[in-house]
């Protein structure tokens, strides 16, 4: 079994992204790391370089300037890495997402174990979506998403988020998955202010839109934050101290939305009835 690592990345420094922990974290699982590099202006492409494993593969690429629709130049730029992918699974992690050292063992053991079962297009996993500081994560949006799919099925990245399986030339599907073994830990939303506050003003014009600047991560209802009880993976440690916001504070003007209240009948319905009714991109075999 061959396993492809993937990702793309650009201004990964100056934005606060983990990226080199990220890596770390999930190069004992691959045999291969591609990784797409926009041209930028900080020193990521010459970190990345410096790597100590030959496992890493760099591809360096221009990003399309005039690409403003929701965000597509991602997909572009994902599958520009994925397509130069020549393992039997490709492994898609972002930038700002970490494996833990306690899930690799269970993780490997999925993917060996469902190589020869095409019925399974992809492996899907938990996500922990850290908020504000990595001590809380929120529940509002996707808990489980596909980031490992087999690489010899037709299938395409039109957004960062998921993967789209092609039958037809005209028309697609989420891929049938089974459960990976583990989570993903996703530090992108409790970074420090100053980090967050660069990447929404380099991002906004890809998806159509300017970002006034940013303020802190109080603008939101605190009913879909939960307390994080767990450990964090060890290749964190570093950026946790030097890199993570340290307090959160709810803004005290905030006022809950329609998308808020719909969001706390959800929840009481998950609890009540031992439902887990976030959005799903794929199609659960388990």
């Amino acid at each position: 079994m061959k396993v492809s690592g993937f990702t793309f990345l650009r201004n990964a420094v100056m934005n606060g992204y983990p990226f080199e922990e990220s890596i770390k974290s999930l190069l004992p699982l691959v045999d291969e790391y591609v990784i797409a590099v926009g041209q930028g202006e900080d020193s990521t492409l010459e970190r990345l370089c410096s790597l100590d494993s030959d496992k890493v593969k760099v591809i360096e690429t221009c990003w399309n300037e005039n690409m403003a629709d929701r965000g597509f130049v991602y997909g572009q730029q994902k599958m520009i890495a994925q397509y130069n992918c020549t393992g039997d699974w490709a492994f898609y992690l972002e930038g700002d997402e970490v494996l833990h050292e306690k899930d690799l063992d269970s993780i490997y053991r999925a993917m060996s174990e469902n190589l020869e079962n095409e019925e399974v297009e992809a492996l899907y996993f938990d996500f922990i979506h850290f908020y504000g500081t990595p001590r809380q994560f929120g529940v509002a949006g996707y808990r489980k998403a596909p980031r490992i799919i087999r690489n010899s099925i037709r299938s395409i990245a039109p957004d960062g988020l998921f993967f789209v399986v092609l039958d037809k030339n005209k028309s697609g599907r989420y891929p049938a998955a089974k459960y990976a073994g583990g989570s993903i830990y996703h530090y992108g939303h409790c970074r420090q202010e100053q980090y967050t506050d660069s990447k929404l003003k380099q991002i906004g014009k890809y998806w159509g839109a300017k970002h006034a600047e940013f303020k802190g991560y109080g603008n939101i209802d605190i009913a879909e934050l939960r307390d994080f009880c767990g450990t964090h993976p060890k290749v964190m440690d570093d950026w946790l101290i030097n890199h993570a916001a340290r307090e959160f504070v709810q803004n005290p003007r905030y006022k809950v939305t329609r998308r808020d209240l719909r969001n706390r009948i959800r929840f009481w319905i998950e609890k009540r009835f031992n439902l887990e009714l976030s959005k799903k991109h794929y199609r659960a075999l388990d």
